[in-house]
């Protein structure tokens, strides 16, 4: 059984207007709430869109335990826990399999980077340490790191290694994940301009930035996929294109956090050396959400 079918949110991590920028439960359990209400399929905490290198593992491991506890088994929790540093990162896997997540969501090893068989090596290692799923996180623009189709099909021989988080945009390596893996894999889009593209390779759904201020949407795109109406769900891409592209012109998660912003959620600042958006991408934003019937 995959980990959830449709839109999980990589969803933001709301901050105080502080000094010391504190996390902002009271906001994020708005957050979860909404998601909740409006159909999202998973929730995935302490990713990049949640900031995640920007905290420590206190804060990460605070973060994620809240929202394990606040979620309380209605969706799926997915909890980041990557890192370049092989034992780092199994400590810290560790301690989130501890805060009761469904799964974990595991970064390449980013900066230094690796070989495909210290890649290899360091998935062991990781999954080795835990019993719970984990999704392995391809996302070789911000890692420099990329898991070849036949390092993916070694990682699957690893029975708590259960999924992929395609950010690629490799549409041919794509293909060649399908050739070789079959379903032993289950792939989920990375990217929200390609997720109706990416599931007609077989990917399940999306661990989506968009659904952060188009929850309902990107659930009911994923799903009328899902369910086999392949034209509705094509028209949705579409239609979202614009929106989506304005989330990206600027460094993930700035826009989107803007777009919380614009429906009235408190997200508060970005920590450094992210900085909030441009008025000039605000209003971009804010004239392709109104396109779509958000604001």
């Amino acid at each position: 059984m995959a980990i959830f079918e449709g839109s999980g949110v990589a969803i933001v991590t709301p901050f105080k207007d502080t000094e010391n920028q504190e996390i902002n439960y009271e906001v994020l359990e708005e957050l979860i709430e909404f998601q909740i209400a409006n159909g999202t399929d998973s929730i995935i905490i302490a990713g990049t869109t949640g900031e995640a290198s920007t905290l420590t593992d206190e804060e990460q491991l605070d973060l994620i335990r809240f929202t394990v506890e606040k979620v309380n088994g209605r969706v799926p929790v997915i909890g980041g826990a990557g890192s370049n540093d092989t034992r780092h990162g199994v400590g810290l896997t560790r301690a989130v399999e501890a805060t009761g997540v469904d799964a974990i969501l595991s970064v390449t090893p980013y900066y230094n980077k690796t070989s495909q068989k210290g890649l290899i090596e360091h998935y062991k290692a990781i999954a080795n340490s835990v019993k719970v799923p984990i999704v392995l996180y391809n996302v070789p623009g911000r890692t420099g790191q990329n898991i070849t189709p036949e390092s993916l099909v070694e990682l699957a021989k690893i029975d708590n290694i259960v999924s992929l988080k395609d950010a690629t945009g490799n549409f041919g390596q794509a293909v060649d994940n399908l050739r070789l893996l079959g379903d032993r894999l289950d792939i989920y889009s990375g990217n929200d301009d390609t997720i109706i593209p990416l599931m007609s390779l077989g990917a399940k759904g999306v661990i989506s930035v968009l659904a952060n201020i188009a929850p309902k949407a990107t659930a009911e795109m994923t799903h009328a996929w899902l369910d086999g109406d392949i034209k509705k769900a094509a028209a949705m891409q579409a239609e979202y294109k614009e929106l989506i592209d304005c989330l990206f012109v600027e460094p993930n998660p700035i826009p989107v956090k803007a777009g919380m912003q614009l429906l009235g959620f408190n997200v508060g600042p970005m920590r450094l050396p992210l900085t909030d958006a441009d008025q000039a991408v605000i209003d971009r934003l804010a004239a392709a959400m109104k396109k779509v019937g958000l604001i």
